[in-house]
């Protein structure tokens, strides 16, 4: 009987700890989730939210023309801003030729007012030898860089194409898959404690 007892004991102990590592695996599973989810929500807020309620504009950097400080890949906002307060040092896009979608994002160099009054202004990319050819005239720009998030711009390029459609809803799918899955195993957990 005194065997059975110590028996029952060591297996009550071992389902315990079992019980715990179990808990414990799945208390790290939840954080490392909800630390996921919202690096996943600051980078959809960053690139989407933000620059919708702002009226701002996200685009991805093409080229290595801003390079270092926006290599290819980049995520960068774009805010409308009055050409009156935009000045040397400022990273502007502007379109090369109106009502067509091509833009280029370079830093003005300098800036200066023509006898109508009319603004122009010098843009070079940071790591080109030249300035651009040709003078940004205002009614060109669509506004000043506003903030900048690397390598986004890729994943950002890559949802806007074809994968779009799928890829979207099938990783929001997994995403709360795998979270209603660890919501059921911590209640299953919990009503086997």
């Amino acid at each position: 009987m005194t065997q059975a007892l110590q028996t029952s004991r060591r297996d009550l102990r071992e389902r315990r700890r079992e019980s715990r590592e179990r808990s414990l695996l799945s208390y790290l599973g939840s954080a490392a989730m909800t630390v996921i989810l919202v690096v996943v929500l600051a980078i959809a807020a960053a690139a989407i939210v933000v620059p919708a309620l702002t009226g701002s504009t996200a685009l991805t950097v093409l080229t290595s023309s801003m390079t270092p400080n926006l290599p290819p890949g980049t995520l960068i906002v774009v805010r409308p801003t009055d050409p009156d307060d935009i000045h040397p040092g400022d990273v502007v896009t502007y379109q090369l030729r109106s009502d067509e979608p091509e833009v280029v994002t370079h830093r003005v160099i300098q800036r200066t007012a023509l006898a109508d009054g009319q603004l122009i202004f010098i843009t070079q990319g940071d790591a080109n030898p030249m300035p651009d050819e040709t003078p940004v005239q205002e009614v060109q720009i669509r506004g000043t860089l506003w903030y900048a998030v690397p390598y986004l711009g890729w994943v950002s390029a890559w949802l806007t194409g074809p994968w779009k459609t799928w890829a979207i809803p099938l990783a929001a799918f997994l995403l709360f898959g795998y979270a209603l899955v660890l919501v059921l195993s911590h209640v299953r957990d919990r009503r086997r404690s």
